[in-house]
């Protein structure tokens, strides 16, 4: 059986990102289909990220995903049984995951990654986490630069 490809990190349900790429790693690992480089961290990364912000169990997730249902259905499970997030709450997190290794800490983990993954020849595309897996499942990452400020150069303070 040929392993399947998760949606991207970047696909959202109701606004919520990443929600989505992680029922298809859930489904996908149960049916056999998950590529065994996604085992060691099922739950975590990312996932427990969002399960934490969601205030649900990755286990209780699992055991849901697998009674059936679709996104939809299971984003409502996530809000009754953990927490509803605000809109605000939402976009927080969105940008959170958006940008996670751009300037931060995690910045090494991506330089790692690409190495390891025979990719750093990309890096000047891989800005954040989700732009490395887009690279390293074979998708072209969003353009974002569009996003990047424009620094202008200041003038000296003039001299008395």
């Amino acid at each position: 059986m040929p392993f399947q490809i998760p949606r991207s990190p970047y696909d959202t349900l109701d606004g919520l990102i990443y929600f989505p790429r992680m029922l298809d790693k859930i489904r996908l690992h149960a049916a056999g289909e998950l590529a065994p480089e996604y085992h060691p961290l099922l739950g975590l990364g990312f996932d427990q990220y969002c399960l934490h912000f969601l205030h649900v169990e990755y286990s209780a997730l699992c055991a849901r995903v697998l009674a059936g249902g679709m996104d939809e259905e299971l984003l409502e499970w996530c809000f009754q049984h953990g927490r509803r997030p605000s809109d605000e709450e939402i976009d927080i997190w969105n940008q959170f995951a958006r940008k996670r290794g751009w300037r931060d800490a995690s910045r090494d983990r991506i330089d790692f990654r690409l190495k390891e993954s025979g990719l750093e020849h990309r890096a000047a595309e891989a800005v954040t986490m989700f732009d490395f897996i887009e690279i390293d499942e074979g998708r072209t990452p969003p353009d974002f630069s569009n996003w990047e400020p424009t620094l202008t150069q200041v003038p000296p303070p003039s001299q008395p």
